[in-house]
């Protein structure tokens, strides 16, 4: 009884060990590896550069004061629509007293002469009806007369001006009133009432008070890196993709490239500007940011393979092509135009060859 159950315990445990070594055996055999395939398919590739930049008008005009004063009232708000002559502000002068003071003093000399020139005129006249002084003498008295009062006239203008920035003779309030001097859309009015404001000369620049553009005629403004420069040129076709406006694109034309480099960030980059194609529905706000891309070469309806499927002997391509169940060639290719995804196919391939995806992680090589 005893012999049987210790045939029986060994029978057990070499069982067990038996077993032990077959499923270890099973575990460490390599399953067969098989290989995927995919066909090279017929496609349209589009090569392009991207170029980075923002949406802008092409005109835009800063509206300046031509006198100095302070900011008395402001008729209109940004995002308005002006048109060229609407009034946009009105400035009330705040003369400069050395000016003022000058013309004052002007103005009390030009009377005192023409009061001395008016009595003198009308001795003359009493003189020149009795015969006592020849037309010559009376002549001379009648012209210094009329250049006294004209003198007055002109004083009593200075000062006018210098104080109101107008006369009574002009009869309009051009310098006080700000105008629009083009038509479009008010983008900016940085000045508020109270502000003071400096006139535009030789020497300043002056205040703005309004930012005006048209932002009906917009263009693209990017750079391109110089590696890509070469590759493009006016005329081509942009498609401009801004990050404010989701699910829409906007055409352009590219219309100048610079001539000259900048260098930003160790590249040296080149400014470029497009023409951008807005729909009648269509409204962009000034400064969008964009990218462009540029189609620098485009085939349509070609044959066509992932250029992930590509392997590389030297300078020459070729793909592995199934010639049986799982039994791989290698085929030398001739290849075109490439977009980074998919690659033009020339020769070598036809549309129902199956090509071999690489599987990089089995440690596999290739044939």
């Amino acid at each position: 009884m005893k012999k049987a159950l210790k045939i029986s315990v060994l029978v057990i445990i070499l069982g067990i060990f038996i077993s032990t070594i077959v499923y270890l055996y099973n575990k460490s055999k390599e399953k067969p590896v098989v290989y995927q395939t995919e066909k090279p398919f017929m496609t349209n590739i589009i090569k392009k550069t991207v170029a980075t930049g923002s949406v802008i008008p092409r005109k835009e005009i800063e509206i300046k004061p031509q006198v100095s004063g302070i900011v008395e009232e402001v008729f209109v708000q940004a995002g308005k629509n002006v048109r060229q002559g609407d009034v946009i502000a009105r400035v009330r002068i705040i003369p400069d007293l050395i000016n003022l003071n000058n013309a004052e003093a002007r103005l009390e000399k030009a009377k005192i002469a023409f009061d001395d020139a008016k009595l003198n005129s009308d001795r003359q006249e009493k003189l020149f009806s009795q015969g006592v002084i020849s037309a010559v003498e009376h002549q001379q008295a009648q012209v210094s007369f009329k250049n006294a009062r004209q003198e007055v006239e002109a004083s009593e203008a200075n000062l006018e001006l210098i104080r109101e920035g107008v006369n009574k003779k002009s009869g309009k309030t051009t310098n006080t009133l700000i105008r629009s001097t083009i038509e479009g859309m008010l983008l900016d009015i940085p000045i508020k009432v109270g502000n003071s404001v400096i006139e535009t000369n030789n020497f300043n620049a002056g205040t703005t008070i309004a930012t005006v553009a048209d932002v009906g005629d917009m263009i693209f403004q990017g750079k391109v890196d110089e590696t890509e420069v070469g590759k493009i040129k006016p005329g081509m076709e942009l498609m401009l993709t801004i990050g404010a406006i989701e699910n829409d694109t906007f055409q352009a034309i590219l219309k100048y490239i610079s001539p000259k480099g900048v260098l930003e960030n160790g590249a040296v980059q080149f400014e470029i500007k497009a023409d951008v194609k807005l729909q009648k529905d269509q409204f962009i706000r000034a400064g969008y940011s964009a990218n462009a891309d540029i189609v620098l070469d485009h085939k349509d309806n070609i044959l066509a393979v992932k250029e992930s499927l590509l392997l590389f002997q030297g300078d020459s391509a070729y793909v592995e092509v199934e010639t049986s169940s799982q039994k791989f060639e290698k085929r030398f290719i001739k290849t075109g135009l490439s977009d980074g995804i998919n690659i033009q196919i020339l020769s070598g391939l036809t549309p129902n060859d199956k090509i071999k995806v690489q599987q990089m992680n089995t440690g596999s090589s290739t044939k």
